[in-house]
């Protein structure tokens, strides 16, 4: 029996899959806010994140220009933090370039309420940092809030003011500025604001003019991202489909400096971003983490050590996580799996109390199996199609220990749900079926709801012939479904799909073959399929 690749790809789209390649990334918080460091007027700010406390604190504006009058910012080192992104494993820099403050950390021409005009250090960070970006071989981010209390947004606790033309006009030209005068740019991170369709499209169509290679993330809403931003933190708990990026940040209750931050137990924290890190790559995601260094530019020293310590994990098990792919294995009781070309890369987030490691439906020849990072051999045995490895009583890594499974050939298995034919037929109920997530969004960040874009099914067929594909359940009657079977693949309207049979269709032989349906054209990326399937069941043809 033939199994399928191990191996999962999310997309076909050069620019998305460029940005795919970046895979782990430095997220900066950086701004007035900083300053501040979570303390006004003698008190701890402990409501809401620190990089908004212009709004928790209550802070007028002539109060927060007073702050920019000793932005110092004399620690501000690109060289340093560029290296440190180096050090953590990281491939590019993402800078908030304006948070909802409205306060520019760049030098524009809209308004002198800018790191240039308006502070001591008088000098564009922005341009400091893509240069020395550009110099260590480092990609470059901008991060660029939609909400601006400066031109006239009330505060609001949820971010989601909607976009007056005043402050349309001036989004405009900054974006104009930004995507020209800083170099090339991989990713632009829109960020909350309630903008309409016609705004998001029109931001969007700003990026593609001056920066056609850039990606955009979904929270220039309306679902016109190239990539979704998960939730702040957010580790999916179902499989998604496509392009997407989880934004991490050290302390979950703050992404801006506070200088009041518990700062504790180093291999813990090392540990648990490793886990996290792992648990977004291995599902195909992109990982954002980010650091908040103070008022006067430093980076606080315990975030630059979770950050080489990530970097030495890293180091240990190189291809492990990074420049590896997801897999159809999916997440195990016990881990994560990834693959790189002949290697299979086992992530042992629980170490199991009975010494053995199961790994199911795994059909390619199994080499040889180490505890990775050490030349320790281990002992492994099959068990149908399943690799059974016996662990050590302990693991060598206190991180996070990787045991890799070196193959005769490329990775291919049996899912698990995989149907077996019983009497010329294949029933196919709800539980057998692998569904695929997204999400989409009517225009802010409140309103972005989980979607089903893909739903895949295996079978498992002993000999060549005909076939026929009923569907049961509710489809959207008038959309177009691209079905498709092993090598065969068409086209069929919700009303053909759920009424009658589909067919006939050629199945091969000693092969598990993949059924998936999907729609043939969506509006925009994260569409719902908007198919209810109770059963399917594929008939051989007399």
């Amino acid at each position: 029996m033939r199994g399928i690749s191990a191996e999962l790809r999310t997309t076909s789209d050069s620019r998305v899959e460029a940005w795919e390649k970046l895979e782990y990334g430095m997220f900066i918080h950086w701004g007035l806010y900083s300053e501040i460091g979570g303390v006004w007027k003698g008190q701890p700010v402990t409501k809401g994140y620190n990089e908004q406390i212009q709004m928790w604190a209550n802070i007028s504006e002539e109060e927060y220009l007073e702050v920019a009058k000793r932005f110092t910012a004399e620690h501000f080192n690109p060289e340093e933090i560029c290296q440190l992104a180096k050090d953590a494993g990281m491939r590019y820099i993402v800078l908030t370039t304006k948070h909802h403050d409205g306060f520019s950390m760049f030098k524009t021409e809209t308004t002198d309420y800018n790191i240039v005009d308006r502070t001591p250090f008088g000098q564009d960070a922005l341009k400091l940092l893509a240069d020395e970006c550009q110099k260590q071989g480092l990609k470059l981010g901008l991060y660029y809030s939609l909400v601006d209390w400066h031109q006239g947004h009330e505060f609001d606790h949820n971010n989601c003011n909607e976009i007056p033309e005043s402050i349309e006009k001036i989004i405009v030209e900054q974006l104009q500025e930004l995507l020209t005068n800083y170099g090339p740019i991989a990713e632009v991170w829109f960020d909350m604001g309630a903008p309409t369709l016609e705004q998001s499209k029109r931001f969007k169509q700003i990026v593609r003019e001056y920066q056609p290679d850039a990606a955009v993330n979904s929270r220039i809403w309306n679902n016109q991202g190239d990539f979704r931003t998960l939730g702040d933190n957010e580790v999916p708990s179902v499989p998604l489909d496509g392009a997407w990026q989880t934004p991490a940040s050290i302390y979950h209750s703050t992404w801006g400096y506070r200088s009041w931050q518990e700062r504790k137990d180093l291999t813990g924290k090392v540990q648990e971003l490793v886990k996290s890190l792992v648990k977004v790559r291995a599902n195909g995601g992109n990982y954002l983490l980010n650091i908040g260094p103070r008022g006067d530019g430093s980076i606080v020293e315990y975030e630059a050590d979770v950050l080489r310590g990530i970097g030495d994990w890293l180091e240990r098990h190189q291809h492990a996580c990074l420049d590896s792919s997801a897999t159809r294995f999916g997440t195990q009781a016990w881990g994560e799996v990834m693959v790189k070309d002949q290697d299979l890369f086992l992530y042992v987030l629980h170490w199991p109390e009975e010494g053995e490691l199961r790994l199911p439906g795994l059909l390619t020849d199994v080499k040889r199996v180490i505890e990775n990072g050490t030349e320790e051999v281990l002992n492994w045995r099959l068990e149908e199609n399943d690799c059974v490895i016996t662990l050590p009583s302990k693991p060598d890594d206190e991180i996070l220990p990787v045991v890799k499974v070196e193959l005769s050939d490329k990775a291919t298995l049996i899912p698990s749900s995989t149907v077996k034919e019983e009497d010329g037929e294949w029933n196919i109920h709800k539980e057998d079926l692998d569904f695929r997530h997204s999400y989409k969004d009517q225009g802010s960040y409140f309103t972005t709801k989980q979607t089903v874009v893909r739903i895949s099914a295996y079978l498992a067929s002993q000999q060549e012939g005909k076939a026929t594909l009923t569907v049961t359940g509710k489809a959207d009657r008038d959309a177009q479904y691209r079905i498709q079977l092993g090598d065969h693949l068409l086209s069929v309207t919700g009303k053909q799909l759920t009424n009658g049979s589909i067919g006939p269709i050629h199945l091969s032989a000693n092969e598990v073959i993949p059924l998936t349906i999907q729609r043939a054209e969506s509006s925009y990326k994260g569409e719902d399929i908007n198919l209810e399937i109770d059963r399917v069941t594929v008939k051989r043809a007399k």
